[in-house]
């Protein structure tokens, strides 16, 4: 396994995780027990989206399109211009 994303929280998280699983990647989320105790932990690199070594290159390729994507011209929300709301 190798972790190739660091996640903002455990929301991000859970949707990337959830969409590599449904690309046929398997994905592990390390680090999300300790959501808790972030009081008590740096903030920063708590947690870790995982995948098998070979499908690393191909998981990383989603992550950034996704996290590339452009909301489609009139999609946008009146009170969120330019912003893709999911």
């Amino acid at each position: 396994m190798r972790r190739i994303y660091e996640p903002r929280d455990l929301l991000e998280a859970e949707m990337l995780s959830g969409m590599l699983v449904a690309e046929g990647i398997e994905a592990f989320l390390a680090g999300s027990h300790l959501i808790g105790a972030m009081g008590e932990l740096p903030a920063a690199g708590l947690l870790g989206l995982m995948v098998p070594d070979e499908d690393a290159e191909r998981a990383r390729q989603l992550i950034a399109a996704y996290n590339g994507a452009e909301p489609l011209p009139g999609d946008e929300p009146e009170s969120y211009p330019g912003e893709l709301i999911c």
